[in-house]
């Protein structure tokens, strides 16, 4: 049981600096190039407003991460076997935040950035189904912001990578909780019936 509950806390050291780096990711993609003008005008793309990274991969991924680190601060069996259920819960808690981040930045990520171009404010590349991201010669469409392009495509990469990463950690944790829940009461009850 140490060693699960040990591994549960290292994977849950693990979540928290990628949930804060989904976290400022989703910010920065708030802000292009640091300017405010942008999300006071409205002019960011629709799926930016979803924030895939800041509640998905970012907040959300904070539950697992508390309850792995805390995994194991009482040593009762029953309380442990209780403790590695809740693991698995969160998780799926996990799971759950890390897809949603990894759709809704592949979303972002087809529908490219809302940006001015000859013809105003529009998305020059929802029609293309995510073929611009290998035509950089096309991105120059985008006149303002300056390469905001760039900008969308290197942060919702970081954030697909991020998900990734965060999503197997997860999955991780939820295999190890399940051996964990389901076979501790069992070894539990082996070692009982041997001492007797």
């Amino acid at each position: 049981m140490c060693c699960s509950v040990g591994f549960a806390r290292s994977l849950g050291l693990a979540l928290l600096p990628l949930a804060l780096c989904c976290i400022v990711s989703n910010l920065l993609l708030l802000f292009p190039m640091g300017e405010t003008t942008y999300i006071e005008q409205d002019h960011l793309s629709s799926y930016i407003w979803y924030f895939g990274g800041l509640g998905g991969g970012g907040l959300l991924m904070l539950i697992p991460a508390v309850v792995f680190i805390t995994l194991g601060k009482c040593s009762c069996c029953w309380n442990e076997s209780l403790m590695m259920c809740g693991s698995v819960f969160a998780a799926v808690i996990g799971l759950v935040g890390s897809g949603y981040c990894f759709i809704i930045s592949g979303l972002a990520l087809l529908q490219g950035p809302n940006c001015f171009t000859t013809l105003g404010w529009t998305y020059p590349f929802s029609d293309l189904g995510g073929s611009y991201l290998l035509q950089p010669e096309s991105w120059s469409k985008c006149l303002q912001p300056v390469h905001i392009v760039e900008w969308n495509i290197t942060l919702l990469c970081v954030l697909l990578g991020l998900a990734v990463l965060e999503f197997v950690i997860c999955l991780l944790q939820l295999g190890n909780g399940l051996v964990n829940a389901i076979c501790r009461p069992c070894c539990y009850k082996q070692q009982y019936s041997l001492n007797a």
